[in-house]
C-alpha cells in the first residue's frame, strides 16, 4: 500500500510540473490588443481569456489522472469497475454494505407486503429479480470480486422470496443459455441488450401466461439496425479528448420495436373502448428505457399489452411505493411484473466509499423498507 502510494504522489508530482511547463509555453505567444485598460483589468480578463482557450488545463489534467488510473492501476472514477477486454461493471455489484444481510431481509419482507397489499386489490405480483452482470458475465471481471454480501445473492434472493410465497421465476438460467447465442448485456452499460430484455421476458411469460387470461392482442417485434452505443460506464472513464484512444471501443446496440398487428376486439378499438392492459410493469431503467424494449418484449411474449409505470433514475422501491399511494382508478390489472436488479437488494445504507448519484444507471440507493404505506397493506 507505501508503494502504491508514493507511485502516485510522484506521479502527482511529475503531472503538476508537465502542466506548469506545458502552461507556459501556451502563455508565451499572447499578444496585448491594442488599447487594452491595464488600469481596469482588462489586460487580466484578456490573457484569462486566452489561457483558457489554448490551455484548458482542467480538462488535460483530468485526462492525464484518468490515463494514469487506467493504464497503471486498471481503474476508472469511484463507480466503475473495470474489467477484461473492455468490459465494464457497476462498483454497487462489488461493494460492502454495512448490515447488507440484515437490508436483504428487510426488502425481502418489503417484498411480501407489497404482494399482500397488491392481492388484497385483486392483483397478483410477479418479481423479475435481475442477476447481476457480474454474476452472468464472471469470465471479465479480471481481479475483482464482489464482497461478500453478493456472493450467491441471486439464489438467497430467491430462496428468500419462495419462502414468504412469492412468485419469482428464475431469469438467471435462461439468461445463461441465451448468453451462448448472443450478447444479454452491454459491455459499457449498466443495462442489458435488447436481446437479454427479450430472453427475460420470454422466461416471464412462460410461467405468467398461463394465468394471465385470454390474449387480448397481438404485438410483432421489429429489429433495427445496430448502432454505435456509449454506454453510461464510460462517464467514469475520464480520459476524453485527449486520451480518447484508451477508451472501450463503443457498444453496438441493435435496438428493437413492437408494434401491435391485432387485436382482440377491433370494434372495442374503433369506439375507444378497449379493455385496460391486464399486466402493469413496475421497475428501473431496465424497464423504463426504451432502448432495451422489455416492456414490447414482454407484449410480444404475452400476447397482452401492458402498462409500463417504469422509472428511470429511482431504483425498484420508489417507483412501487409511488404506484401503491396512487388512488386505484377502475379494475385492477390482473398481474404486476416488479422487475428488480438483484444488487439493491442489500443496498440499504452507502457501501464503504460510496457517493451518491442522481440515477439508477449506474447507481442509485435503493428505499429501504421504512414506509408505513407498504407496512399496513
Amino acid at each position: 500500500m507505501r508503494t502504491y502510494h508514493l507511485i502516485t504522489s510522484l506521479l502527482f508530482g511529475a503531472i503538476i510540473v508537465a502542466m506548469a511547463g506545458a502552461a507556459v509555453v501556451r502563455a508565451i505567444p499572447y499578444d496585448v490588443p491594442p488599447g487594452t485598460d491595464v488600469v481596469e483589468g482588462g489586460l487580466t480578463r484578456g490573457f484569462e481569456s486566452h489561457y483558457d482557450k489554448v490551455f484548458p488545463v482542467k480538462t488535460f489534467g483530468t485526462n492525464v489522472w484518468g490515463a494514469i488510473q487506467l493504464v497503471l492501476f486498471g481503474e476508472g472514477r469511484s463507480g466503475v469497475v473495470v474489467g477484461r477486454n473492455g468490459w465494464l461493471y457497476t462498483s454497487e455489484e462489488f461493494s460492502a454494505y454495512p448490515d447488507g444481510e440484515a437490508q436483504v431481509e428487510a426488502n425481502l419482507e418489503l417484498i411480501a407486503q407489497v404482494q399482500q397489499k397488491l392481492r388484497a386489490r385483486g392483483t397478483e405480483l410477479t418479481v423479475a429479480v435481475l442477476p447481476a452482470k457480474a454474476r452472468l458475465y464472471p469470465e471479465y471481471v479480471a481481479q475483482h470480486r464482489p464482497a461478500e454480501v453478493h456472493r450467491d445473492l441471486y439464489q438467497r434472493i430467491h430462496a428468500g422470496l419462495q419462502a414468504r410465497g412469492v412468485d419469482a421465476p428464475d431469469l438467471l438460467v435462461p439468461l445463461e443459455q441465451c448468453k451462448t447465442q448472443s450478447a444479454v448485456f452491454l459491455r459499457t452499460d449498466t443495462h442489458w441488450t435488447p436481446e437479454g430484455a427479450r430472453c427475460s421476458a420470454q422466461a416471464l411469460a412462460a410461467v405468467v401466461a398461463p394465468r394471465a387470461g385470454e390474449a387480448a392482442a397481438r404485438f410483432m417485434s421489429e429489429v433495427g439496425a445496430p448502432v454505435e452505443h456509449q454506454g453510461d460506464l464510460m462517464q467514469f472513464l475520464p480520459l476524453a479528448p485527449y486520451f480518447s484512444a484508451l477508451m472501450p471501443l463503443p457498444d453496438l446496440l441493435t435496438a428493437r420495436s413492437t408494434v401491435a398487428v391485432s387485436t382482440a376486439s377491433a370494434e372495442s378499438d374503433l369506439f375507444g373502448d378497449a379493455p385496460a392492459p391486464g399486466v402493469v410493469l413496475v421497475g428501473t431503467s431496465y424497464s423504463a428505457d426504451g432502448r432495451w424494449n422489455f416492456d414490447g418484449a414482454l407484449r410480444e411474449s404475452l400476447d397482452q399489452d401492458v402498462l409500463n409505470l417504469a422509472q428511470a433514475g429511482h431504483g425498484p422501491f420508489e417507483p412501487m411505493l409511488a404506484y401503491l399511494d396512487k388512488p386505484q382508478d377502475g379494475p385492477a390489472p390482473a398481474r404486476l411484473i416488479w422487475e428488480i436488479p438483484e444488487r439493491y437488494l442489500p443496498a440499504g445504507k452507502k457501501p464503504a466509499g460510496h457517493k451518491p448519484k442522481s440515477d439508477d444507471s449506474p447507481a442509485q440507493l435503493a428505499l429501504g423498507p421504512t414506509s408505513t404505506t407498504v407496512a399496513q397493506p
